[in-house]
């Protein structure tokens, strides 16, 4: 997940509040029976694995994820985030979400890993 280009103030999401954002997302993923099994992020996006049951709409899973998070980071971190001209978004609209049924998840998991965290 994105958040909004130009929206948010540099460094848009420094290690402090990217721990944050990994738990509330594991709580949000908790509350629909789902289960985030690796977190890892840049200043300006984040990488989820989750596994969902089937039953979950996974469009619903995702607006969740980056309301609920938004609302709290927003809430816990009032002077980081620029809110001039936001309005309410913090994460950007879109998102990418793709099956990892052909992959073995240790490849999956090394990936997320290994994303450049801002120190």
């Amino acid at each position: 997940m994105t958040p909004a280009r130009g929206r948010v103030s540099t460094n848009c999401l420094p290690p402090v509040m990217l721990t944050r954002c990994e738990e509330i997302m594991r709580d949000v993923c908790e509350s629909f029976d789902a289960e985030l099994r690796e977190f890892n992020g840049e200043d300006d996006h984040v990488h989820l694995l989750v596994h969902y049951p089937p039953k979950v709409a996974l469009s619903r899973l995702v607006n969740s994820l980056k309301g609920v998070s938004s609302r709290y980071l927003r809430a816990e971190y009032t002077g980081r985030i620029n809110r001039t001209g936001t309005g309410s978004a913090l994460w950007s609209p879109s998102y990418f979400a793709g099956s990892c049924g052909g992959a073995p998840l240790s490849i999956v998991k090394d990936y997320i890993e290994n994303q450049k965290r801002p120190a």
